[in-house]
């Protein structure tokens, strides 16, 4: 599947507001709303919409925390990488997990409370994976820039 300019500007406008109406997104594309709603549902079946979701500020539901945890693993100590994301998959502090090349063997972005409850989940969760060498944590001060928009030019090709 290829996508074409009609697919770029819907996943442009929807990344942008994933509230549009169906209707209002028909207008800016240019084709009918039945239409629209066909290429929406073919982009959702074809996985390049995964999912539409709503972003909260976490700050204003109360977690003013976040923290950037590198891990790095043992490897004489390692059962399986398999259950080292299972883990971390689990734990509901994590908020997004990846697994890396480089010095490190995973990246993950945790929330928490407040400093007393990162701690608790650093000290009670954390390093009782078994597995885990080092753990490095850094705090945001500030959010610069959180980009969740990809912008697709229209020029472009992009296969799926």
């Amino acid at each position: 599947m290829v996508l074409d300019k009609i697919d770029k500007q819907i996943l442009n406008t929807l990344q942008e507001n994933g509230k549009t109406t169906n209707s209002k997104l028909s207008k800016i594309v240019g084709i009918s709303p039945p239409a629209t709603l066909e290429r929406v549902k073919r982009l959702e079946l074809a996985g390049v919409i995964s999912h539409f979701t709503a972003v909260l500020d976490p700050e204003k539901i109360g977690f003013s925390i976040m923290g950037l945890v590198s891990i790095s693993l043992s490897l004489s100590n390692l059962s399986s990488v398999a259950d080292i994301k299972e883990k971390f998959f689990k734990l509901d502090e994590v908020i997004e997990c990846y697994q890396i090349a480089g010095a490190n063997d995973f990246f993950l972005k945790v929330i928490a409370k407040d400093i007393k409850t990162y701690g608790e989940f650093m000290n009670k969760k954390l390093t009782q994976i078994e597995g885990i060498q080092v753990i490095k944590s850094s705090f945001v001060i500030d959010n610069v820039k959180e980009k969740r928009r990809f912008v697709l030019n229209s020029d472009e090709e992009y296969r799926v």
